[in-house]
């Protein structure tokens, strides 16, 4: 099911100083009237539900569920972002129109929606799998996650169960009539990174500098142990488990890391050794993001699957706020980029609700996982081709001489678009590393995330870099706007 070009979206910047910032894009209320100057005279609709209130370095973000009956309405929101005085500077309106005659009564029970869209999904997944690429070997049917009732508004307005599948291909979320029981849209939901990672800090490739290590089927190797590296576990909450303000390991192959002192030293044979990497390298992250002002970005802990799943993949699960780690190939947790990068994932699905409903937004999402594993990798690799996206997990898949998944330096534009979220994420990812160096790690990282808060969950390549260039201007002015718009420029992106 397509999105339908009827939808009212509507984006207010308010105040005078914003909306000069905004280079020229035109911004109009979500009704058409005069636009408001503070929370407190502007009323929100009545159709919505508050699901999320952020607070970044700029100000404050209301973000609103669209509801019909009491129902959630598919990719219906609206938001509102404050500056620190309580002045909205701008409004977005994604709500879809819904007949307020339509029937929300169900005559297809949840488990036989479940059992239609779960076969669609397992016999995609198989056409996928047979048709080539990395995970070729059998992977189990999709099975449930979960099936809610919902609308789909437009004018193909429909009741429709929301269920989402876990399968080979990740996390699917489908779509299936409500009346009729016929799947009407079944569409992957999950971030996912093809390859699996070695361990450290951030992997043994960088770490030795050795393109040709081998994962040896997860063998312990001599080469392999002298890159280990002794690192404190901050922030474990004493139950002996890997669990902490920032990071919960809840499910693993061979069972869950337990020590009633505190020591989780493995090698890498060992399974628990990768449990120990998505703790360290999570909360690693976690307290670089305080370390910028940032006390609103993901702050919570996030669940981890570690080696749960066999093929090489991993993926973020939005559905269920969760990150699967894959053991296929090298084992993914054991390179730092691919957590980082899954991680990205649940950075953006965090500040923005329903994050990634546009392709150019998946492209994004899957460019900023990128940027976000190099710029984590920075203080670690001792300039070893920080460019280079998953050294170690690469390995498996990649013939050399170097092992990259992917790179933030390709040169690519918005002309090399091949609608592929992956490969147009690279343009996105060089944009954001062009920022990078220009201002600096912890100048751009603070522009990139502020700018974050302000995306629409579908948002394009140029609004998201608009946005980004308003709060580089705010935050370290004029002169740091026009590195950020140049960058952008270069990709073709403004």
């Amino acid at each position: 099911m397509t999105k339908h070009v009827h939808r009212r979206k509507a984006v207010a910047a308010i105040t005078a100083g914003f909306a000069t910032i905004a280079m020229g894009l035109t911004y109009t209320s979500a009704a058409g009237a005069a636009p408001a100057t503070d929370e407190a005279s502007t009323a929100v609709p009545g159709d919505l539900k508050l699901i999320k209130t952020k607070t970044s370095l700029l100000g404050k973000h209301y973000w609103y569920q669209q509801t019909f009956k009491g129902l959630p309405v598919i990719n219906g929101y609206y938001a509102k972002h404050l500056d620190k005085s309580g002045k909205i500077v701008q409004v977005s309106d994604g709500r879809d129109a819904v007949p307020a005659s339509l029937d929300v009564s169900a005559k297809v029970p949840s488990a036989t929606a479940t059992k239609s869209a779960n076969a669609a999904v397992t016999a995609r997944a198989a056409r996928s799998r047979n048709a080539g690429g990395k995970n070729v070997t059998p992977t189990p049917a999709a099975t449930q996650g979960a099936a809610q009732l919902a609308v789909v508004g437009g004018p193909d307005a429909r009741l429709v169960w929301n269920v989402t599948s876990s399968s080979a291909e990740g996390v699917t979320r489908s779509l299936v009539d409500a009346k009729d029981g016929k799947v009407v849209e079944s569409k992957v939901i999950s971030d996912n990174v093809d390859g699996k990672g070695s361990v450290f800090d951030p992997n043994p490739v960088v770490t030795l500098k050795n393109e040709d290590l081998t994962d040896q089927d997860d063998a312990n190797q001599n080469e392999l142990f002298v890159a280990q590296k002794n690192v404190i576990l901050r922030n474990l909450d004493g139950s002996g488990k890997l669990v902490g303000p920032y990071v919960n390991i809840v499910k693993a192959k061979g069972g869950l890391a337990k020590s009633a002192t505190n020591t989780f030293v493995y090698e890498r044979e060992n399974d628990k050794f990768e449990q120990v990497m998505a703790y360290y390298q999570v909360n690693q992250t976690q307290e670089y993001i305080h370390s910028l002002g940032f006390t609103e970005v993901n702050n919570e802990s996030q669940d981890f699957d570690i080696n749960t799943f066999e093929g090489d993949n991993s993926f973020y699960d939005p559905s269920k706020d969760r990150i699967t780690m894959g053991e296929g190939g090298v084992d993914d947790a054991e390179d730092a980029e691919v957590i980082w990068h899954e991680y990205g994932h649940a950075i953006q699905d965090d500040i923005v609700p329903g994050y990634g409903e546009s392709p150019e937004a998946g492209a994004m999402g899957e460019g900023f996982g990128d940027y976000w594993a190099v710029t984590m990798s920075v203080p670690v690799s001792k300039n070893y081709d920080l460019p280079c996206v998953m050294d170690w997990d690469a390995v498996s898949y990649t013939p050399g001489p170097k092992h990259c998944l992917r790179r933030t330096d390709t040169g690519k534009t918005t002309d090399d678009m091949v609608g592929q979220v992956h490969a147009d994420g690279e343009i996105w990812s060089h944009a954001l590393w062009d920022i990078h160096k220009a201002l600096g790690r912890n100048k751009a990282n603070k522009v990139i995330l502020q700018g974050t808060f302000f995306y629409a969950p579908d948002t394009t390549f140029a609004d998201a870099a608009r946005v980004t260039v308003q709060s580089a201007r705010l935050l370290y002015g004029k002169g740091a706007a026009e590195q950020v718009t140049q960058a952008f420029q270069a990709r073709k992106i403004l």
